[in-house]
């Protein structure tokens, strides 16, 4: 037989087991909220150098469905590549400020652009920017085409435009928009001017 005194001691030691899971759980789920994850936190990129210019970005609306023109002062530097990321970063920090009418994002990047010939350029987006994007048909094409009409208005000579996640081939932005292959950039103003 178990002395009444040790069942007590056994019986108090459960509970305070219990309480103590059920705090550290509520902790957990209170630290969460409040702190936010790193992979959200917005990437530091150097700031642009150069004279300031006039560019037009074309931003995506949601609600109508299409591409609006939009006129931008930004500093862009010198060369076509730094021009080009640039060109893409302002575009971003459009989409990513609250209430935007086609938002993505705060942890959405540009990696890279790689200018491949004269013709054609390559856009190397972070994984958060195709993992946290929203879904849908409509949503992921006029990211695509935002994009590409940007570079190709603002960066003479590109044709084309292939668009990579985190360095790497993809087949979907996020679920829909086809990104295995080039993107032409007659076909895209065709189609948004519809």
């Amino acid at each position: 037989m178990i002395p009444r005194h040790l069942l007590i001691g056994v019986a108090a030691l459960l509970v305070l087991v219990v309480a103590m899971g059920i705090y550290l759980r509520h902790m957990r789920r209170r630290a969460g909220e409040i702190e936010p994850p790193a992979a959200d936190a917005l990437p530091v990129a150097p700031p642009a150098s150069g004279p300031t210019e006039t560019v037009t970005l074309y931003v995506a609306d949601d609600a109508s469905g299409a591409l609006r023109a939009r006129s931008a002062q930004i500093p862009l530097p010198g060369g076509r590549q730094q021009r080009a990321e640039e060109l893409l970063r302002a575009l971003l920090r459009i989409y990513q400020q609250p209430g935007a009418a086609h938002p993505l994002s705060p942890a959405s990047d540009i990696r890279n652009i790689y200018l491949v010939d004269p013709g054609a350029a390559v856009i190397d987006l972070n994984a958060a920017f195709a993992d946290q994007h929203r879904s849908g048909i409509l949503s992921e094409q006029l990211t695509v085409n935002s994009l590409v009409e940007t570079l190709a208005i603002n960066v003479p000579g590109i044709q084309r435009v292939n668009i990579l996640v985190a360095g790497q081939a993809r087949d979907t932005l996020a679920g829909h928009a086809d990104l295995t292959e080039w993107f032409d950039v007659i076909t895209i103003e065709q189609a948004s001017s519809q």
